[in-house]
Order: C-alpha cells, then structure tokens, then sequence
C-alpha cells in the first residue's frame, strides 16, 4: 500500500501534492488496477492533516478516472499509468543510481539536481516540439 508524504516546504498544496504521489505510483506499477488506496481516516492519521484535504487529492483523481470510491469499501485503482516498459525500470533505475552518485560526488546537491534533470526535460520537450513542428 502507499505511505504518502508531505513536504510543507515544495509550496505544492497538500492535495496536489498526494494527487501526485499516486500518480507515480501508479506510473512505476506501485499502484495496479482494482488495489485500493488508504483510507481518508489512515491517511489522516499518517499525516495529521485535514480530512476535507485528502478528500480533495481523492475527488481529483476520480474526476481524472484514475480512482472510484466503492461505497463503504474505499477507494480503488481503475487503471494503471505504469507503460508495457515497466520491465525495463530496474535497468534504468541501476543507471540513474550511477549517474546520481556521480553528481554527488562532482558537489551537486538534491536541489542542484533536481534544476538539473527538469532543465534538461525543458530542454528535451522543446526539442521535440520543434520537430514536430517541421515535420507538420
């Protein structure tokens, strides 16, 4: 089952920020069809927050499709976003512990890091949309 986590300091709202969570989860295969999701009480419990917050981080995925709440029963996983790739995750993961080391150990920190590899995505997608564009 999923443990969510909160950091109050992302400025990500609390929703958002477990709306995320299950989406990767459900991405890596963490999350699969018809597995439920913890309760809003569970989560509360966990992360001392606001019942009403878990309540809207749920309500937007049902609104997405992701999940459905099944009365008196919970919350379940319609579908999963993991792709048929999923096998080659352990690989690339290996690889990525690699390359993290190696930024590690060149001084970068987590923050450093993370502007790091979402440049790079910026860079990647916009690269991508101009071939798009020329190829139309």
């Amino acid at each position: 089952m999923i443990e969510f986590h909160l950091d109050s300091s992302s400025g990500v709202a609390a929703y958002m920020q477990i709306v995320h969570q299950v989406k990767r989860a459900m991405r890596l295969g963490l999350l699969r069809k018809d597995d439920q999701l913890p309760t809003v009480r569970e989560v509360v419990a966990q992360l001392a927050i606001n019942p009403n917050t878990v309540l809207k981080a749920y309500r937007h995925l049902e609104m997405e499709g992701l999940v459905a709440g099944r009365q008196g029963q919970g919350t379940f996983v319609l579908q999963t976003l993991a792709g048929p790739e999923l096998a080659g995750h352990a690989e690339l993961r290996t690889e990525l512990l690699a390359w993290l080391d190696r930024a590690t150990a060149l001084g970068l920190d987590d923050e450093d890091i993370a502007a790091l590899v979402a440049s790079t995505l910026d860079e990647r997608f916009r690269a991508l949309q101009q071939e798009e564009d020329g190829a139309a």
